[in-house]
Protein backbone atom coordinates (compact mmCIF):
# COMPACT_ATOMS: atom_id res chain seq x y z
CA UNK A 1 0.00 0.00 0.00
CA UNK A 2 1.39 3.41 -0.94
CA UNK A 3 2.09 6.31 1.37
CA UNK A 4 -0.67 8.24 -0.33
CA UNK A 5 -3.10 5.51 0.51
CA UNK A 6 -2.07 5.48 4.14
CA UNK A 7 -2.64 9.24 4.38
CA UNK A 8 -6.17 8.78 3.11
CA UNK A 9 -6.91 6.04 5.63
CA UNK A 10 -9.28 7.00 8.39
CA UNK A 11 -7.78 7.08 11.89
CA UNK A 12 -8.31 4.10 14.16
CA UNK A 13 -11.23 4.13 16.61
CA UNK A 14 -8.99 5.08 19.52
CA UNK A 15 -7.84 8.23 17.76
CA UNK A 16 -9.30 11.48 19.14
CA UNK A 17 -9.75 12.63 15.56
CA UNK A 18 -12.50 10.10 14.90
CA UNK A 19 -15.57 9.31 16.97
CA UNK A 20 -16.98 6.72 14.58
CA UNK A 21 -15.86 3.97 12.26
CA UNK A 22 -16.21 4.30 8.51
CA UNK A 23 -19.75 3.30 7.62
CA UNK A 24 -21.99 3.01 4.66
CA UNK A 25 -24.41 5.85 5.52
CA UNK A 26 -26.53 5.87 2.37
CA UNK A 27 -28.77 3.11 1.16
CA UNK A 28 -28.55 1.83 -2.43
CA UNK A 29 -31.69 3.80 -3.36
CA UNK A 30 -30.11 7.07 -2.22
CA UNK A 31 -32.11 7.46 0.99
CA UNK A 32 -30.30 8.02 4.28
CA UNK A 33 -29.55 4.76 6.01
CA UNK A 34 -30.95 3.90 9.39
CA UNK A 35 -28.62 2.88 12.20
CA UNK A 36 -29.31 -0.79 11.46
CA UNK A 37 -28.47 -0.32 7.77
CA UNK A 38 -25.05 1.22 8.44
CA UNK A 39 -22.15 -1.04 7.53
CA UNK A 40 -18.83 -0.68 9.30
CA UNK A 41 -15.80 -1.17 7.05
CA UNK A 42 -13.62 -2.51 9.84
CA UNK A 43 -10.35 -2.77 7.87
CA UNK A 44 -10.40 0.98 7.26
CA UNK A 45 -10.20 1.58 11.02
CA UNK A 46 -6.84 -0.22 11.20
CA UNK A 47 -3.35 1.22 10.90
CA UNK A 48 -1.46 0.54 7.67
CA UNK A 49 0.85 -2.16 9.17
CA UNK A 50 -2.18 -3.91 10.69
CA UNK A 51 -4.01 -3.75 7.35
CA UNK A 52 -1.03 -5.37 5.62
CA UNK A 53 -1.02 -8.18 8.19
CA UNK A 54 -4.78 -8.54 7.82
CA UNK A 55 -4.71 -8.80 4.02
CA UNK A 56 -1.70 -11.15 4.04
CA UNK A 57 -3.43 -13.47 6.51
CA UNK A 58 -6.70 -13.55 4.60
CA UNK A 59 -4.84 -14.20 1.33
CA UNK A 60 -3.33 -17.29 2.93
CA UNK A 61 -6.65 -19.00 2.18
CA UNK A 62 -5.86 -19.00 -1.54
CA UNK A 63 -2.16 -19.65 -0.95
CA UNK A 64 -2.77 -22.73 1.23
CA UNK A 65 -5.47 -23.99 -1.11
CA UNK A 66 -3.00 -24.13 -4.00
CA UNK A 67 -0.26 -25.38 -1.67
CA UNK A 68 -2.39 -28.42 -0.86
CA UNK A 69 -2.69 -29.23 -4.56
CA UNK A 70 0.93 -28.55 -5.53
CA UNK A 71 2.60 -30.38 -2.65
CA UNK A 72 0.91 -33.63 -3.70
CA UNK A 73 1.15 -33.38 -7.51
CA UNK A 74 4.94 -33.36 -7.43
CA UNK A 75 5.35 -36.35 -5.10
CA UNK A 76 2.20 -38.35 -5.87
CA UNK A 77 4.35 -41.08 -7.43
CA UNK A 78 6.49 -41.36 -4.29
CA UNK A 79 3.41 -41.47 -2.05
CA UNK A 80 1.66 -43.95 -4.33
CA UNK A 81 4.58 -46.35 -4.45
CA UNK A 82 4.87 -46.31 -0.64
CA UNK A 83 1.31 -47.64 -0.61
CA UNK A 84 1.80 -50.06 -3.52
CA UNK A 85 0.01 -47.88 -6.11
CA UNK A 86 2.29 -47.87 -9.12
CA UNK A 87 0.33 -46.36 -12.04
CA UNK A 88 -0.93 -42.82 -12.56
CA UNK A 89 -4.50 -44.09 -12.76
CA UNK A 90 -4.25 -45.80 -9.38
CA UNK A 91 -2.76 -42.63 -7.88
CA UNK A 92 -5.51 -40.31 -9.13
CA UNK A 93 -7.54 -40.59 -5.91
CA UNK A 94 -4.56 -39.29 -3.92
CA UNK A 95 -5.13 -35.98 -5.70
CA UNK A 96 -8.77 -36.00 -6.81
CA UNK A 97 -10.29 -36.38 -3.34
CA UNK A 98 -8.89 -33.01 -2.26
CA UNK A 99 -10.45 -31.03 -5.13
CA UNK A 100 -13.68 -33.04 -4.90
CA UNK A 101 -14.10 -32.03 -1.28
CA UNK A 102 -13.46 -28.34 -1.97
CA UNK A 103 -15.87 -28.29 -4.90
CA UNK A 104 -18.56 -30.15 -2.97
CA UNK A 105 -18.58 -28.16 0.27
CA UNK A 106 -17.61 -24.62 -0.68
CA UNK A 107 -21.19 -23.37 -1.19
CA UNK A 108 -22.36 -24.91 2.07
CA UNK A 109 -19.41 -23.37 3.88
CA UNK A 110 -20.25 -19.98 2.41
CA UNK A 111 -23.79 -20.25 3.74
CA UNK A 112 -22.45 -21.31 7.17
CA UNK A 113 -20.23 -18.23 7.18
CA UNK A 114 -23.23 -16.00 6.48
CA UNK A 115 -25.02 -17.48 9.48
CA UNK A 116 -22.27 -17.97 12.05
CA UNK A 117 -19.57 -15.48 11.06
CA UNK A 118 -16.91 -15.59 8.35
CA UNK A 119 -13.99 -14.94 10.70
CA UNK A 120 -15.06 -17.86 12.88
CA UNK A 121 -15.31 -20.14 9.84
CA UNK A 122 -11.90 -18.98 8.57
CA UNK A 123 -10.24 -19.93 11.87
CA UNK A 124 -12.12 -23.24 12.10
CA UNK A 125 -11.22 -24.02 8.47
CA UNK A 126 -7.50 -23.45 9.03
CA UNK A 127 -7.54 -25.57 12.21
CA UNK A 128 -9.49 -28.34 10.44
CA UNK A 129 -7.06 -28.25 7.52
CA UNK A 130 -4.15 -28.53 9.98
CA UNK A 131 -5.68 -31.54 11.76
CA UNK A 132 -6.22 -33.54 8.57
CA UNK A 133 -2.81 -32.59 7.20
CA UNK A 134 -1.35 -34.16 10.33
CA UNK A 135 -3.44 -37.30 9.76
CA UNK A 136 -2.41 -37.42 6.08
CA UNK A 137 1.22 -37.72 7.21
CA UNK A 138 0.36 -40.30 9.86
CA UNK A 139 -1.31 -42.43 7.15
CA UNK A 140 2.19 -43.69 6.29
CA UNK A 141 1.75 -46.04 9.27
CA UNK A 142 -1.61 -47.28 7.94
CA UNK A 143 -2.75 -47.56 4.30
CA UNK A 144 -3.64 -45.49 1.25
CA UNK A 145 -7.31 -45.66 2.31
CA UNK A 146 -6.59 -43.48 5.36
CA UNK A 147 -4.47 -41.15 3.24
CA UNK A 148 -7.31 -40.68 0.73
CA UNK A 149 -9.79 -40.03 3.54
CA UNK A 150 -7.38 -37.51 5.03
CA UNK A 151 -7.04 -35.76 1.68
CA UNK A 152 -10.82 -35.58 1.31
CA UNK A 153 -11.21 -34.10 4.79
CA UNK A 154 -8.27 -31.77 4.13
CA UNK A 155 -10.28 -30.25 1.28
CA UNK A 156 -13.03 -29.20 3.69
CA UNK A 157 -10.53 -26.73 5.17
CA UNK A 158 -10.11 -24.61 2.02
CA UNK A 159 -13.84 -25.07 1.37
CA UNK A 160 -14.37 -23.11 4.60
CA UNK A 161 -11.54 -20.59 4.26
CA UNK A 162 -11.98 -19.57 0.61
CA UNK A 163 -15.56 -18.20 0.68
CA UNK A 164 -14.97 -16.80 4.16
CA UNK A 165 -11.90 -14.90 2.94
CA UNK A 166 -13.76 -13.43 -0.02
CA UNK A 167 -16.61 -12.37 2.24
CA UNK A 168 -14.21 -10.87 4.81
CA UNK A 169 -12.41 -8.80 2.19
CA UNK A 170 -15.68 -7.76 0.56
CA UNK A 171 -17.21 -6.54 3.82
CA UNK A 172 -14.07 -5.00 5.33
CA UNK A 173 -13.41 -2.37 2.64
CA UNK A 174 -15.64 0.13 0.95
CA UNK A 175 -15.70 0.02 -2.88
CA UNK A 176 -12.58 1.60 -4.31
CA UNK A 177 -8.87 1.08 -5.07
CA UNK A 178 -8.02 -0.54 -1.72
CA UNK A 179 -10.74 -3.14 -2.06
CA UNK A 180 -9.71 -3.86 -5.65
CA UNK A 181 -6.08 -4.24 -4.60
CA UNK A 182 -7.03 -6.57 -1.76
CA UNK A 183 -8.86 -8.86 -4.19
CA UNK A 184 -6.00 -8.62 -6.68
CA UNK A 185 -3.55 -9.84 -4.05
CA UNK A 186 -5.96 -12.62 -3.10
CA UNK A 187 -5.95 -14.00 -6.65
CA UNK A 188 -2.24 -13.26 -7.11
CA UNK A 189 -1.21 -15.60 -4.28
CA UNK A 190 -2.46 -18.67 -6.19
CA UNK A 191 0.64 -19.29 -8.36
CA UNK A 192 2.92 -18.63 -5.37
CA UNK A 193 1.02 -21.25 -3.37
CA UNK A 194 1.24 -23.81 -6.16
CA UNK A 195 4.98 -23.39 -6.64
CA UNK A 196 5.56 -23.41 -2.87
CA UNK A 197 3.69 -26.71 -2.79
CA UNK A 198 5.83 -28.20 -5.55
CA UNK A 199 9.01 -26.96 -3.88
CA UNK A 200 8.35 -28.03 -0.30
CA UNK A 201 6.86 -31.34 -1.42
CA UNK A 202 10.02 -32.04 -3.37
CA UNK A 203 12.30 -30.96 -0.53
CA UNK A 204 10.59 -32.98 2.20
CA UNK A 205 10.32 -36.03 -0.05
CA UNK A 206 14.13 -36.15 -0.05
CA UNK A 207 13.91 -36.96 3.66
CA UNK A 208 10.49 -38.58 4.19
CA UNK A 209 7.28 -37.61 2.39
CA UNK A 210 5.04 -37.45 5.54
CA UNK A 211 6.95 -34.32 6.61
CA UNK A 212 5.31 -32.56 3.66
CA UNK A 213 2.01 -32.81 5.52
CA UNK A 214 3.32 -32.49 9.07
CA UNK A 215 5.09 -29.23 8.24
CA UNK A 216 1.92 -28.05 6.54
CA UNK A 217 -0.08 -28.91 9.68
CA UNK A 218 2.26 -26.82 11.86
CA UNK A 219 2.00 -23.80 9.54
CA UNK A 220 -1.80 -24.07 9.26
CA UNK A 221 -2.23 -24.29 13.03
CA UNK A 222 -0.12 -21.15 13.41
CA UNK A 223 -2.24 -19.43 10.74
CA UNK A 224 -5.45 -20.34 12.58
CA UNK A 225 -4.13 -18.78 15.79
CA UNK A 226 -2.74 -15.73 13.99
CA UNK A 227 -5.98 -15.24 12.04
CA UNK A 228 -8.01 -15.25 15.26
CA UNK A 229 -5.89 -12.30 16.42
CA UNK A 230 -5.24 -10.25 13.29
CA UNK A 231 -8.63 -10.47 11.50
CA UNK A 232 -11.05 -7.90 12.93
CA UNK A 233 -14.40 -9.16 14.19
CA UNK A 234 -16.95 -8.99 11.40
CA UNK A 235 -20.25 -7.36 12.41
CA UNK A 236 -23.33 -9.50 11.76
CA UNK A 237 -26.45 -7.84 10.40
CA UNK A 238 -29.24 -7.37 12.96
CA UNK A 239 -31.47 -9.85 11.12
CA UNK A 240 -28.82 -12.57 11.43
CA UNK A 241 -28.21 -11.79 15.10
CA UNK A 242 -31.90 -12.14 15.93
CA UNK A 243 -32.47 -15.43 14.11
CA UNK A 244 -33.42 -18.47 16.14
CA UNK A 245 -31.66 -21.79 15.63
CA UNK A 246 -34.70 -23.04 13.69
CA UNK A 247 -34.55 -20.01 11.39
CA UNK A 248 -30.84 -20.55 10.83
CA UNK A 249 -31.42 -24.16 9.80
CA UNK A 250 -34.24 -23.08 7.48
CA UNK A 251 -31.97 -20.52 5.87
CA UNK A 252 -29.25 -23.17 5.51
CA UNK A 253 -31.46 -25.12 3.06
CA UNK A 254 -30.64 -28.47 4.70
CA UNK A 255 -32.55 -30.65 2.14
CA UNK A 256 -30.69 -28.92 -0.69
CA UNK A 257 -27.33 -29.30 1.07
CA UNK A 258 -27.85 -33.02 1.74
CA UNK A 259 -29.05 -33.94 -1.76
CA UNK A 260 -26.47 -31.70 -3.44
CA UNK A 261 -23.55 -33.15 -1.51
CA UNK A 262 -24.80 -36.71 -2.09
CA UNK A 263 -25.11 -36.10 -5.82
CA UNK A 264 -21.69 -34.51 -6.24
CA UNK A 265 -19.88 -37.10 -4.12
CA UNK A 266 -21.54 -40.18 -5.66
CA UNK A 267 -21.18 -39.02 -9.27
CA UNK A 268 -17.54 -38.08 -8.82
CA UNK A 269 -16.76 -41.21 -6.79
CA UNK A 270 -18.09 -43.41 -9.60
CA UNK A 271 -15.80 -41.88 -12.20
CA UNK A 272 -12.65 -41.88 -10.07
CA UNK A 273 -13.28 -45.30 -8.51
CA UNK A 274 -13.79 -46.81 -11.97
CA UNK A 275 -10.18 -45.88 -12.70
CA UNK A 276 -9.06 -48.17 -9.87
CA UNK A 277 -11.49 -51.12 -10.07
CA UNK A 278 -12.96 -50.79 -13.56
CA UNK A 279 -16.50 -50.20 -14.75
CA UNK A 280 -17.21 -53.91 -14.40
CA UNK A 281 -17.92 -53.51 -10.67
CA UNK A 282 -21.68 -53.13 -9.99
CA UNK A 283 -21.25 -50.64 -7.16
CA UNK A 284 -19.61 -48.19 -9.55
CA UNK A 285 -22.74 -48.12 -11.74
CA UNK A 286 -24.98 -47.92 -8.67
CA UNK A 287 -23.09 -44.88 -7.38
CA UNK A 288 -23.27 -43.20 -10.78
CA UNK A 289 -27.05 -43.77 -11.07
CA UNK A 290 -27.68 -42.65 -7.49
CA UNK A 291 -25.59 -39.53 -8.12
CA UNK A 292 -27.77 -38.61 -11.11
CA UNK A 293 -30.99 -39.27 -9.15
CA UNK A 294 -29.86 -37.18 -6.19
CA UNK A 295 -28.89 -34.46 -8.66
CA UNK A 296 -32.40 -34.42 -10.11
CA UNK A 297 -33.91 -34.18 -6.62
CA UNK A 298 -31.48 -31.37 -5.75
CA UNK A 299 -32.45 -29.45 -8.87
CA UNK A 300 -36.15 -29.79 -8.04
CA UNK A 301 -35.63 -28.60 -4.46
CA UNK A 302 -33.54 -25.60 -5.47
CA UNK A 303 -35.68 -24.55 -8.42
CA UNK A 304 -39.19 -25.04 -7.03
CA UNK A 305 -39.27 -25.61 -3.27
CA UNK A 306 -36.42 -24.09 -1.22
CA UNK A 307 -37.29 -20.61 0.16
CA UNK A 308 -33.56 -19.77 0.39
CA UNK A 309 -31.91 -21.98 -2.27
CA UNK A 310 -28.20 -22.54 -1.97
CA UNK A 311 -28.05 -22.37 -5.79
CA UNK A 312 -30.93 -20.30 -7.25
CA UNK A 313 -31.61 -22.27 -10.43
CA UNK A 314 -34.92 -20.47 -10.90
CA UNK A 315 -33.00 -17.21 -11.42
CA UNK A 316 -30.58 -18.65 -13.97
CA UNK A 317 -30.83 -18.07 -17.70
CA UNK A 318 -29.13 -19.54 -20.74
CA UNK A 319 -26.07 -17.31 -20.29
CA UNK A 320 -25.34 -18.98 -16.94
CA UNK A 321 -25.36 -22.47 -18.41
CA UNK A 322 -22.93 -21.43 -21.15
CA UNK A 323 -20.59 -20.13 -18.44
CA UNK A 324 -20.99 -23.27 -16.35
CA UNK A 325 -20.04 -25.37 -19.38
CA UNK A 326 -17.03 -23.25 -20.36
CA UNK A 327 -15.69 -23.08 -16.81
CA UNK A 328 -16.15 -26.80 -16.17
CA UNK A 329 -14.46 -27.79 -19.43
CA UNK A 330 -11.53 -25.41 -18.94
CA UNK A 331 -10.73 -26.37 -15.37
CA UNK A 332 -11.21 -30.08 -16.00
CA UNK A 333 -8.57 -29.56 -18.69
CA UNK A 334 -6.31 -27.89 -16.14
CA UNK A 335 -6.71 -30.70 -13.61
CA UNK A 336 -5.75 -33.33 -16.18
CA UNK A 337 -2.91 -31.19 -17.53
CA UNK A 338 -1.26 -30.48 -14.18
CA UNK A 339 -1.41 -34.12 -13.02
CA UNK A 340 -0.63 -36.08 -16.19
CA UNK A 341 1.89 -33.61 -17.60
CA UNK A 342 3.81 -34.00 -14.34
CA UNK A 343 3.55 -37.79 -14.62
CA UNK A 344 4.86 -37.65 -18.19
CA UNK A 345 8.08 -35.89 -17.26
CA UNK A 346 8.62 -37.59 -13.89
CA UNK A 347 7.48 -41.16 -14.55
CA UNK A 348 8.60 -41.46 -18.17
CA UNK A 349 11.43 -38.95 -18.43
CA UNK A 350 12.64 -39.35 -14.84
CA UNK A 351 12.99 -35.77 -13.58
CA UNK A 352 12.91 -35.17 -9.80
CA UNK A 353 10.09 -33.46 -7.85
CA UNK A 354 12.36 -30.47 -7.16
CA UNK A 355 13.18 -30.06 -10.84
CA UNK A 356 9.45 -30.28 -11.57
CA UNK A 357 8.93 -27.29 -9.25
CA UNK A 358 11.48 -25.34 -11.30
CA UNK A 359 9.82 -26.41 -14.55
CA UNK A 360 6.43 -25.19 -13.36
CA UNK A 361 7.81 -21.94 -11.89
CA UNK A 362 6.86 -19.78 -14.94
CA UNK A 363 3.29 -19.90 -13.63
CA UNK A 364 4.29 -17.09 -11.24
CA UNK A 365 5.16 -14.34 -13.78
CA UNK A 366 2.66 -15.67 -16.31
CA UNK A 367 -0.14 -15.81 -13.75
CA UNK A 368 0.55 -12.34 -12.37
CA UNK A 369 0.85 -10.73 -15.81
CA UNK A 370 -2.30 -12.47 -17.05
CA UNK A 371 -4.28 -11.38 -14.00
CA UNK A 372 -3.05 -7.79 -14.44
CA UNK A 373 -3.90 -7.80 -18.16
CA UNK A 374 -7.38 -9.16 -17.54
CA UNK A 375 -7.93 -6.59 -14.79
CA UNK A 376 -7.02 -3.80 -17.24
CA UNK A 377 -9.06 -5.07 -20.19
CA UNK A 378 -12.16 -6.62 -18.64
CA UNK A 379 -13.93 -3.27 -18.58
CA UNK A 380 -12.96 -2.46 -22.17
CA UNK A 381 -13.29 -5.86 -23.85
CA UNK A 382 -16.47 -7.93 -23.41
CA UNK A 383 -16.06 -10.67 -20.83
CA UNK A 384 -17.37 -13.18 -23.36
CA UNK A 385 -14.36 -12.54 -25.62
CA UNK A 386 -11.98 -12.83 -22.67
CA UNK A 387 -13.57 -16.23 -22.02
CA UNK A 388 -12.83 -17.20 -25.64
CA UNK A 389 -9.18 -16.20 -25.17
CA UNK A 390 -9.00 -18.33 -22.04
CA UNK A 391 -10.53 -21.37 -23.72
CA UNK A 392 -8.21 -20.99 -26.72
CA UNK A 393 -5.26 -20.93 -24.32
CA UNK A 394 -6.47 -24.17 -22.75
CA UNK A 395 -6.65 -25.78 -26.21
CA UNK A 396 -3.15 -24.72 -27.26
CA UNK A 397 -1.56 -25.51 -23.90
CA UNK A 398 -3.13 -28.97 -23.70
CA UNK A 399 -2.16 -29.82 -27.30
CA UNK A 400 1.46 -28.92 -26.53
CA UNK A 401 1.32 -31.28 -23.52
CA UNK A 402 -0.31 -34.14 -25.42
CA UNK A 403 2.12 -33.97 -28.34
CA UNK A 404 5.37 -33.28 -26.46
CA UNK A 405 8.15 -35.73 -27.36
CA UNK A 406 9.37 -37.34 -24.15
CA UNK A 407 12.94 -36.09 -24.45
CA UNK A 408 12.27 -32.70 -26.02
CA UNK A 409 14.06 -29.58 -24.79
CA UNK A 410 12.33 -27.92 -21.83
CA UNK A 411 12.21 -24.54 -23.58
CA UNK A 412 9.98 -25.82 -26.35
CA UNK A 413 6.83 -27.78 -25.49
CA UNK A 414 6.85 -27.76 -21.66
CA UNK A 415 7.78 -24.12 -21.14
CA UNK A 416 5.24 -22.76 -23.61
CA UNK A 417 2.52 -25.12 -22.37
CA UNK A 418 2.97 -23.77 -18.81
CA UNK A 419 2.94 -20.15 -19.98
CA UNK A 420 -0.15 -20.58 -22.15
CA UNK A 421 -2.21 -22.65 -19.70
CA UNK A 422 -1.78 -19.86 -17.13
CA UNK A 423 -3.45 -17.46 -19.55
CA UNK A 424 -6.44 -19.82 -19.64
CA UNK A 425 -6.64 -20.01 -15.85
CA UNK A 426 -6.38 -16.27 -15.23
CA UNK A 427 -8.76 -15.34 -18.05
CA UNK A 428 -11.57 -17.81 -17.56
CA UNK A 429 -12.18 -17.29 -13.82
CA UNK A 430 -12.66 -13.48 -13.80
CA UNK A 431 -14.59 -13.61 -17.07
CA UNK A 432 -16.92 -16.24 -15.63
CA UNK A 433 -17.57 -14.23 -12.46
CA UNK A 434 -18.31 -11.06 -14.44
CA UNK A 435 -20.72 -12.81 -16.83
CA UNK A 436 -22.40 -14.58 -13.90
CA UNK A 437 -22.79 -11.23 -12.12
CA UNK A 438 -24.36 -9.66 -15.21
CA UNK A 439 -26.76 -12.56 -15.72
CA UNK A 440 -28.39 -12.90 -12.30
CA UNK A 441 -30.60 -10.57 -10.23
CA UNK A 442 -28.94 -8.30 -7.65
CA UNK A 443 -29.94 -10.37 -4.63
CA UNK A 444 -27.87 -13.31 -5.93
CA UNK A 445 -24.67 -11.36 -6.58
CA UNK A 446 -23.04 -12.64 -3.42
CA UNK A 447 -22.96 -16.28 -4.53
CA UNK A 448 -21.32 -15.63 -7.92
CA UNK A 449 -17.69 -16.25 -6.96
CA UNK A 450 -18.63 -19.20 -4.75
CA UNK A 451 -20.56 -20.92 -7.54
CA UNK A 452 -17.70 -20.43 -10.00
CA UNK A 453 -15.16 -21.70 -7.43
CA UNK A 454 -17.35 -24.75 -6.82
CA UNK A 455 -17.32 -25.56 -10.53
CA UNK A 456 -13.57 -24.93 -10.75
CA UNK A 457 -12.62 -27.35 -7.98
CA UNK A 458 -15.23 -30.01 -8.72
CA UNK A 459 -14.29 -30.04 -12.41
CA UNK A 460 -10.61 -30.63 -11.58
CA UNK A 461 -11.56 -33.78 -9.68
CA UNK A 462 -14.12 -35.00 -12.22
CA UNK A 463 -11.74 -34.36 -15.13
CA UNK A 464 -9.17 -36.61 -13.47
CA UNK A 465 -11.81 -39.35 -13.36
CA UNK A 466 -12.50 -38.99 -17.09
CA UNK A 467 -8.79 -39.01 -17.93
CA UNK A 468 -8.07 -41.93 -15.61
CA UNK A 469 -10.73 -44.02 -17.34
CA UNK A 470 -9.14 -43.27 -20.73
CA UNK A 471 -5.70 -44.14 -19.37
CA UNK A 472 -6.92 -47.47 -17.96
CA UNK A 473 -8.72 -48.52 -21.13
CA UNK A 474 -5.97 -47.54 -23.58
CA UNK A 475 -3.09 -49.20 -21.74
CA UNK A 476 -4.84 -52.54 -21.18
CA UNK A 477 -2.38 -55.30 -22.04
CA UNK A 478 0.55 -52.90 -22.41
CA UNK A 479 3.25 -53.24 -19.76
CA UNK A 480 6.26 -51.21 -18.71
CA UNK A 481 7.10 -47.64 -19.60
CA UNK A 482 5.65 -48.04 -23.08
CA UNK A 483 2.26 -48.91 -21.59
CA UNK A 484 2.49 -46.08 -19.08
CA UNK A 485 3.28 -43.63 -21.87
CA UNK A 486 0.27 -44.82 -23.89
CA UNK A 487 -2.02 -44.30 -20.91
CA UNK A 488 -0.65 -40.86 -20.07
CA UNK A 489 -0.95 -39.73 -23.69
CA UNK A 490 -4.57 -40.92 -23.76
CA UNK A 491 -5.33 -38.94 -20.61
CA UNK A 492 -3.73 -35.79 -22.04
CA UNK A 493 -5.78 -36.12 -25.22
CA UNK A 494 -8.90 -36.17 -23.04
CA UNK A 495 -7.79 -32.73 -21.80
CA UNK A 496 -7.51 -31.57 -25.42
CA UNK A 497 -11.05 -32.77 -26.11
CA UNK A 498 -12.44 -31.01 -23.04
CA UNK A 499 -10.59 -27.81 -23.93
CA UNK A 500 -12.03 -28.00 -27.45
CA UNK A 501 -15.53 -28.39 -25.99
CA UNK A 502 -14.98 -25.30 -23.85
CA UNK A 503 -13.78 -23.31 -26.87
CA UNK A 504 -16.83 -24.31 -28.91
CA UNK A 505 -19.17 -23.34 -26.07
CA UNK A 506 -17.46 -19.98 -25.63
CA UNK A 507 -17.72 -19.23 -29.36
CA UNK A 508 -21.40 -20.23 -29.34
CA UNK A 509 -21.94 -17.88 -26.42
CA UNK A 510 -20.27 -15.01 -28.29
CA UNK A 511 -22.40 -15.74 -31.37
CA UNK A 512 -25.57 -15.94 -29.28
CA UNK A 513 -24.66 -12.66 -27.56
CA UNK A 514 -24.00 -10.98 -30.91
CA UNK A 515 -27.21 -12.07 -32.63
CA UNK A 516 -29.64 -12.33 -29.71
CA UNK A 517 -28.06 -10.17 -27.02
CA UNK A 518 -27.69 -10.92 -23.34
CA UNK A 519 -30.49 -12.83 -21.64
CA UNK A 520 -32.70 -10.48 -19.68
CA UNK A 521 -32.33 -10.29 -15.94
CA UNK A 522 -35.28 -9.88 -13.62
CA UNK A 523 -34.29 -7.25 -11.07
CA UNK A 524 -35.53 -8.82 -7.86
Amino acid sequence: MSAADSKEALPPPSSPESNASPVKDVEDNGAPATKEDQHIYVAETLSTPRQILFIATVCMAMFTNQLGLGNTVGIVGIIGKSFGLNTAGEQVWLLAGYSLSIGTFILIAGRLGDEFGHKRLFVIGMAWYALWSLIAGLAVYSSYVLFIFARVFQGMGPAMTLPSSLAILGSSYSPGPRKNMAFAWFGGTAPFGAIAGFTFGGLFSLAWWPWTYWSQAIALAALAAFGAWVIPDQPLTPSVKQQSWHDKMKFMDVPGCVTGVASLVLFNFAWNEAVVVGWEQPYVYVCLILGVLFGAVFFGIEAFWAPNPIIPFAAFNVDIFFIFGCTAAGWATFGIWVFYFAQLVMQIRGISPLLLAAWYSPVIPSGLLSALAVGKTIGKLPASWIMVVGQLAYVVGSILAATMPVHSNYWTYFFFSVIIICVGMDSSFPAATVIFSDAVPPKYQGIGASVVMTIVNYSISLGLGFAGTAEREVKKGADGLAGDLLGIRAALWVSVGLAGLGLVLSLLFVAKEHFLGRASVVKT
